[in-house]
């Protein structure tokens, strides 16, 4: 829905070809085509993963007015100008639209969107269109927010939890508890959109544990297709993630990939999972004080799915039903903090360069995340269990004055409630703890008096 409202305000207001990207299975295509079709009277889709034939268009092209008549022959059709959209899907396959777009754009009679996978794909290239010709949207998986929303949750009921959020009281006992159900419902559906779809149509959560299994198997083939020389470090660092998230610090340990390894040998590939959107890598800092990016530990780190329902999918066991049970004997740690890092990442709070950082030190402990807003440091707790008071590792990194900390927040299973510097929310809060940069327009003017 966010998505799709994005694109719209974009079509109306912007005249840039728009590039969206994102992981493989989280609505690219349907969100263009659904947009493309009720915003333009005329929609031209060229795929170039099916129709490898298409990437002839661009071959010795001399111009624009040449590459839209081979587009008009190869789909069959006149092009409208003014009103007509040409979606170029799968652009991975084709190097040379890098160089198409800017002509395209110059053109200026038609309106164009390109979509592909980043999963092992290099978009840097397209990236590099120059600024004036190309906007980058990006596609996440759907939210908590999102996922409420299309299970049936009123906009009334999500306007009221925002007013709690916002002014720091209770929720009513009734919502609270179905919104904590509703939760835990998201931790094994997820938000992939056809995993969404195959709840809403069977509410069997063994199909869409199935689906969600085919879904992972993809990212497993597209490895395999797109990066041959490092298929097989990306598949092992891909497939130990589960694992890594369940062990008890979380981090991610080279020495269980090869116990001779060094980082170097392998930065390449835990970078090229982070890039492809399909894994959210969350950084140690020394300290937790502003800029957070100055004291990152690129080698230490924690690696978390890009969906929590394909974490659920992959761990062994009846995990579905522990969790719709609410059973605290599992280890439920991974999969909330999962969740917290995927709408952190997807809301913006990863902060510049997509990075999410958390904080562990032998002295004091680990906190999960810490979060840099408003040129300050917020460390964040998630707590799966009933215990959520006990927080050894915030109580002292707070009461470091040389940290300067004012304030922090817990997300658990309890209801909202502020305790001095700390405040406690529900976890299916998160999705209101987006990054609240302003909108409204800076304008200052330069005093020139005496400088004539």
């Amino acid at each position: 829905r966010k998505n799709e409202e994005a694109m719209r305000n974009f079509f109306l207001h912007d005249n840039r070809a728009l590039l969206v990207e994102g992981a493989r299975q989280t609505g690219k295509t349907f969100t263009v085509r659904k947009v493309g079709r009720e915003c333009f009277k005329h929609f031209v889709e060229i795929n170039f993963y099916d129709h490898p034939e298409a990437l002839d268009l661009f071959q010795g092209a001399q111009n624009a007015k040449d590459i839209l008549l081979r587009i008009s022959a190869f789909v069959k059709q006149d092009l409208v100008a003014g009103s007509t959209l040409i979606f170029f899907d799968e652009v991975q396959e084709c190097k040379e639209i890098v160089t198409a777009v800017k002509f395209l754009v110059d053109e200026g009679s038609y309106r164009y969107v390109l979509s592909g996978s980043l999963l092992g794909i290099e978009l840097k290239d397209i990236r590099s269109v120059p600024v004036g010709y190309l906007s980058i949207m990006k596609m996440y998986p759907l939210d908590i927010e999102e996922f409420a929303t299309a299970i049936g949750i009123g906009k009334q009921v999500v306007d009221k939890l925002r007013e709690c959020f916002e002014s720091r009281t209770p929720v009513d006992d009734f919502i609270h508890k179905r919104m904590l159900e509703l939760t835990r419902l998201y931790l094994i559906v997820g938000g992939m959109p056809a995993a969404v779809q195959k709840y809403l149509d069977t509410n069997n959560l063994r199909d869409v544990a199935n689906l969600q299994r085919d879904i992972v198997q993809l990212y497993r083939r597209d490895i395999s297709k797109y990066d041959p020389d490092r298929k097989l470090q990306i598949e092992e660092i891909y497939d130990l993630i589960p694992s890594e998230l369940n062990a008890k610090n979380k981090r991610f340990i080279l020495k269980n990939l090869n116990e001779k390894g060094r980082f170097s040998r392998y930065e390449d590939s835990f970078v090229w999972l982070k890039d492809a959107g399909v894994a959210i890598a969350t950084y140690n800092v020394e300290e937790p004080r502003v800029p957070l990016l100055l004291s990152k530990q690129r080698n230490l780190f924690k690696l978390f799915l890009n969906d929590v329902g394909l974490l659920a999918s992959l761990y062994a066991g009846d995990i579905q039903q522990q969790l719709l049970r609410d059973e605290i004997a599992i280890n439920n740690g991974s999969i909330f903090e999962n969740l917290v890092a995927q709408e952190f990442y997807a809301h913006g709070l990863a902060g510049y360069g997509q990075q999410l950082y958390y904080f562990n030190s032998k002295k004091q402990g680990e906190l999960d995340f810490i979060i840099e807003k408003g040129g300050r440091v917020i460390p964040i707790e998630v707590k799966s269990g009933k215990d959520y008071h006990r927080h050894n590792a915030l109580t002292g990194v707070m009461s470091n004055p040389e940290y300067s900390i004012t304030e922090a927040f817990t997300l658990c299973q309890g209801n909202v409630e502020t305790s001095g510097p700390v405040t406690y929310l529900p976890i299916y809060m998160t999705m209101f703890m987006g990054n609240d940069v302003t909108t409204k327009d800076i304008t200052y003017e330069f005093d020139l008096e005496g400088l004539k």
